[in-house]
């Protein structure tokens, strides 16, 4: 058995405890989100037993966090193999999760002291607590500098005001990793842990969307809202740090879910055109501009594939990889979008009904290229980064 696992060690899956993780995984996914997943969608109704279950019975949280503090002990690898698996079936139940696992529980521990993880930690880890993060604003959007959200020392506490805007879990979550400014200087932030029992925090208006519509996505509303100084992560105005370093493995993994959402519309188009349908006494696949569309979607996304998995091998929170991860985000979102709707091409009116889940997995992907930093926010953050390499260089 040993041997045989041995023979299937790869990038993609660089141990025997990938495989188990990703064979799990995917059994999960097939087995417990594909059938509940058009249902959420059309409801918007996020599925809060079933998101619990990826704690109490799957034991995902916590992948990246040492085995000693109750995590995986796993690392960037295995989260983007949970995102891609997971994603494959419900993109915007994984949504929730990343919401969770990367902006919060990655972010809170590799920023937190032993006391914020005494408090904290084990709450999130088995999924009694839902979690998320507040970075975005009305007014500020990819600008992260622009953020108004103010943090007012008042003794042994701090005051918070303002609003965050297009929050993942906002209206589920009990705890939130939340940035605010404590000076006038934009790079000057800080960061918090908010509970959302504290007075002054509120839940804003729930968003409707064109897809993720089964991860919920709200305003969250802080008035004169106090927080106990204990809850400041790291260093007063230390947050920039931690911030730009969780973006990393929050790109790589919205890429992930890029890889998931392409993967399942390839197996649909090929199932669809080389076992099923049928045009003029052939196949599908017999035909030219089928082949190009099924061809070039398999193309684009093992390219993608190698390049995501590639990067995510070179991140660690000690090792900045801001060109990777902004290359591989950019590269494998604008790909999910080409697949899925080649994908609804293949599959002609069928594709573009609902009883095939690619116009879902579509709508899906679409955001991919919005969240965690947008496309265009991604060719500006490459350039700057070669301008850096090739200005030493030469």
């Amino acid at each position: 058995m040993k041997a045989t696992m041995e023979k299937k060690l790869d990038i993609f899956n660089p141990t025997e405890d990938h495989i188990a993780l990703r064979e799990n995984v995917a059994t999960f996914a097939k087995q417990s989100l594909d059938s509940q997943a058009k249902s959420h969608d059309d409801e918007e109704r996020f599925n809060l037993d079933l998101f619990r279950k990826l704690g109490s019975e799957l034991g995902i949280f916590g992948v990246t966090i040492p085995q000693e503090h109750g995590g995986m002990g796993m690392d960037p690898v295995a989260a983007v193999i949970i995102h891609e698996e997971l994603s494959a079936y419900d993109p915007g139940f994984t949504l929730s999760y990343l919401a969770h696992e990367v902006l919060f529980v990655n972010n809170f521990y590799f920023s937190s002291n032993e006391k914020q993880r005494q408090k904290y930690l084990s709450k999130v880890l088995s999924g009694e607590w839902i979690a998320g993060m507040g970075m975005t604003e009305p007014g500020a959007g990819t600008d992260v500098l622009g953020m108004t959200t103010v943090a007012t020392r008042k003794g042994d506490r701090f005051v918070l005001n303002g609003i965050k805007q297009f929050i993942t879990n906002g209206n589920t979550g009990n705890v939130f990793l939340i940035y605010a400014k404590t000076h006038k200087d934009a790079r000057r932030t800080t960061s918090f842990v908010v509970e959302s029992t504290f007075p002054g925090f509120s839940v804003g208006k729930k968003e409707e969307k064109m897809g993720m519509r089964s991860s919920p996505t709200t305003q969250l509303v802080f008035d004169n809202m106090e927080v106990p100084a204990e809850n400041l992560l790291g260093s007063e105005d230390g947050a920039l740090t931690h911030m730009m370093r969780n973006l990393e493995i929050e790109r790589i993994t919205l890429a992930a879910q890029s890889l998931g959402i392409a993967k399942r519309c390839v197996d649909i188009m090929c199932d669809y055109t080389i076992r099923h349908r049928e045009a003029f006494g052939k196949k599908l696949i017999e035909f030219g501009q089928i082949q190009r569309l099924v061809a070039e979607s398999y193309a684009d996304f093992q390219a993608a594939r190698a390049l995501v998995y590639e990067v995510a091998s070179k991140i660690h929170p000690e090792n900045r990889n801001s060109l990777g991860a902004a290359s591989a985000k950019l590269v494998s979102t604008q790909m999910a979008e080409r697949v899925s709707r080649n994908a609804i091409q293949v599959l002609g009116g069928y594709g573009y009904c609902r009883e095939y889940p690619v116009e879902r997995l579509h709508r899906d992907a679409i955001l991919l290229s919005i969240g965690g930093g947008t496309n265009e926010a991604m060719q500006k953050n490459i350039a700057a980064d070669l301008k850096k390499i090739y200005g030493t260089t030469f």
